[in-house]
């Protein structure tokens, strides 16, 4: 197989750091593009078994993992630490004790049917027909989610009861802070198929961050919530399946690929970085509905292109 260029790996990169986040399918993307480029790039970013350029995507995956680490630092800090104090006292109590067994939980069934599924379905699904399909069923599953989500009344957003807390002391709370808390409130169950849903995103062309989000608003998140628990629950999920990929990077068959992989990352991550600096202020006051849009005609326009 070729080895993937800088060229290449510098355009994919910035392609998987706003793919992956935004609600419009990274893998999806990474087959698409390839097919409608064409020649060279169709040759070298072919997805496969033992493929450079799979490789390369699982260092990329590292890279934007690493960054939703980065910008959610502060609330890992809290929420590790909930973890942490809730297995030392053995209790769960607190808000940041209850979020980090909830994240936990819910990020189980798509870590097992990602090792069971993932590789069988990339096999038979990654190629450029059903992931056009795939996009566009995305663009329609994030359409509908607008369309008929439960709404929560007006104001409840906003309110955060914070008389449970120990000290008597008045102090600034952050929005994060207050977010976090209206996340705790999740039952255990749907916490657990917010978190299922993902599993979805195994198929190329369903968006990972999109999925999860319309599991959160069908379960009466707002927008605001329900992105900010989908980077969340992504970030161990992504980092993991990475690690654990990584040594693929490292085989005698993808040195070539070896230092085109480190700038791709590079460029993943900070676009990473970025679009998940631009989408949390964006889901404070819009939709999902822009996207949607897009997936659908990306999602026919790639089927009519390929399949004719």
């Amino acid at each position: 197989m070729s080895a993937v260029t800088y060229v290449e790996a510098i355009v994919v990169g910035a392609l998987q750091g706003v793919s992956e986040l935004f609600p419009v399918s990274s893998l999806g993307h990474s087959i698409l593009l390839p097919a409608w480029l064409g020649g060279e790039w169709q040759r070298d970013l072919s997805i496969g078994k033992d493929s450079p350029y799979l490789a390369v995507l699982v260092a990329m995956h590292v890279a934007t993992a690493v960054a939703l680490v980065v910008f959610f630092r502060k609330d890992w800090v809290r929420i590790v630490g909930g973890l942490w104090t809730s297995i030392r006292r053995r209790e769960i109590r607190t808000p940041e004790q209850r979020l980090a067994w909830l994240l936990v939980l819910a990020t189980i069934p798509v870590g097992l049917a990602g090792l069971l599924l993932e590789g069988l379905l990339r096999d038979y699904l990654g190629k450029p027909v059903p992931s056009a399909i795939f996009l566009a069923l995305n663009g329609g599953v994030l359409y509908a989610a607008e369309k008929f989500s439960r709404r929560r009344p007006a104001g409840e957003a906003d309110t955060v009861d914070f008389s449970a807390e120990e000290t008597l002391v008045m102090r600034a709370v952050t929005v994060e802070e207050a977010t976090d808390v209206r996340l705790a409130k999740l039952r255990i169950g749907e916490a657990v198929l917010i978190g299922a849903a993902q599993i979805l995103a195994l198929l190329p062309g369903i968006s990972r961050s999109g999925i999860t989000m319309v599991a959160g608003l069908r379960r009466g998140l707002g927008h605001e919530d329900a992105a900010r628990f989908a980077f969340l629950l992504a970030t161990p999920v992504i980092l993991a399946a990475g690690v654990l990929k990584m040594p693929t990077l490292f085989a005698p068959e993808n040195q070539a690929s070896l230092g085109p992989a480190l700038v791709g990352s590079v460029v993943a991550g900070i676009a990473s970085y970025i679009s998940v600096r631009f989408l949390t202020g964006y889901f404070e006051t819009r939709t999902l509905t822009p996207f949607a849009v897009y997936c659908v005609v990306a999602g026919i326009g790639s089927l009519i292109f390929f399949a004719v």
